[in-house]
């Protein structure tokens, strides 16, 4: 799929989140009004809206970004930086100064479910913080081919749209270490909101920047990096 050149593009990134408050009783009035809209419209068997709750931060409406990861080759290694906190706005201005510093005309913004997911809730953030959207994340009046976007979920599918593969999946597939192994995305809110672990939930992030850029690796029919190649930065 890519050389090892161009490999070199790639601005990896994965982001968690977490619901905007601690429990569904400490969600403001007029909040609460609009979150009990939402959970009436989901596909659940739970019509519960303090029951469904916990699922509240992967919406950008109703959630927040608490870390982003990013990596990319440099000098011959796999850098992570990884900007975390519970100040959203200054995590979303350390990730906008590091594309700043970083990103140039044919970087490419690289994760996993990425244009579901990750690339549109960050956006959304940014303009609910009043943060001036960066070129790679502001998508309007541009062409498809002007997107420079890559997706391992999308590139996985060649073009099937009939399932969704994790990539806990795709990682055991390839033989690369489980990036679910200290714990998972269901686990993040009660880690913040219970426990400020912002260590284990950054470590969490990183090890999925990790794994997605293998998995490119992968794709192409290329090794996966040794932990020798890999150097973590955090903020």
């Amino acid at each position: 799929m890519f050389t090892e050149a161009q490999l070199q593009q790639l601005i990896v990134l994965d982001i968690e989140t977490i619901p905007a408050y601690p429990d569904y009783q400490d969600v403001p009035p007029a909040e609460k009004q609009l979150w009990d809209r939402k959970s009436g419209r989901l596909s659940s068997d739970l019509r519960d809206p303090a029951a469904l709750y916990p699922r509240a931060g992967i919406y950008a409406e109703f959630g927040r970004i608490i870390c982003i990861s990013v990596g990319r080759m440099q000098a011959g290694q796999f850098r992570i930086h990884s900007f975390s906190g519970g100040h959203e706005k200054l995590v979303l201005e350390q990730f906008v100064n590091y594309l700043r510093k970083n990103a140039n005309k044919r970087s490419l913004l690289c994760a996993h479910n990425g244009k579901e997911f990750d690339f549109p809730y960050i956006a959304r953030r940014m303009l609910v913080n009043r943060i001036v959207l960066p070129e790679l994340l502001d998508l309007a009046g541009k062409k498809p081919w002007e997107i420079m976007h890559l997706d391992t979920l999308e590139l996985w599918k060649f073009g099937d749209y009939k399932h969704y593969t994790s990539l806990e999946t795709l990682s055991h597939l390839f033989g690369l270490p489980s990036p679910k192994q200290e714990t998972d995305g269901s686990k993040i809110a009660d880690l913040w909101w219970k426990s400020q672990d912002i260590r284990k939930i950054r470590a969490y992030c990183e090890q999925d920047v990790l794994t997605v850029f293998n998995l490119m690796r992968c794709y192409s029919g290329l090794f996966p990096l040794q932990t020798a190649d890999v150097n973590y930065q955090r903020h």
